[in-house]
């Protein structure tokens, strides 16, 4: 008997997660066609789970956060968006920034 419970454990974890991935590769797609297509990056954040960054083709950028690597990594799949291995080179010299990143990003340096 406690082996059928933990199979049905087991499976609503499954579909629970097949929903995240979904919903995750709905979004990722919504950004892609905001921003005339778009790449991606995975990246393991710790016990919140993964950060997914975006970059679209017109330089726009955004970011998703999945509640683990393994769901980060199958909704950038199932979206069809190219995943780079790592945020640097050519993929990071897509993104644009506009006065607001670059008034933050003085603003941190001076400790505003």
């Amino acid at each position: 008997m406690s082996s059928i419970l933990a199979m049905a454990d087991t499976q609503q974890v499954d579909q629970k997660a097949e929903r995240r991935v979904a919903k995750l590769a709905k979004q990722i797609n919504s950004f892609a066609k905001s921003h005339g297509g778009a790449e991606g990056q995975v990246a393991y954040i710790g016990e919140r789970g993964a950060r997914i960054v975006l970059v679209g083709e017109d330089g726009g950028w955004g970011d998703l956060v999945a509640p683990s690597y393994e769901i980060a990594e199958k909704a950038v799949e199932k979206s069809g968006i190219t995943r780079h291995e790592s945020f640097d080179g050519e993929f990071a010299a897509k993104v644009t920034t506009g006065p607001y990143e670059w008034k933050r990003m003085a603003g941190i340096q001076i400790g505003g």
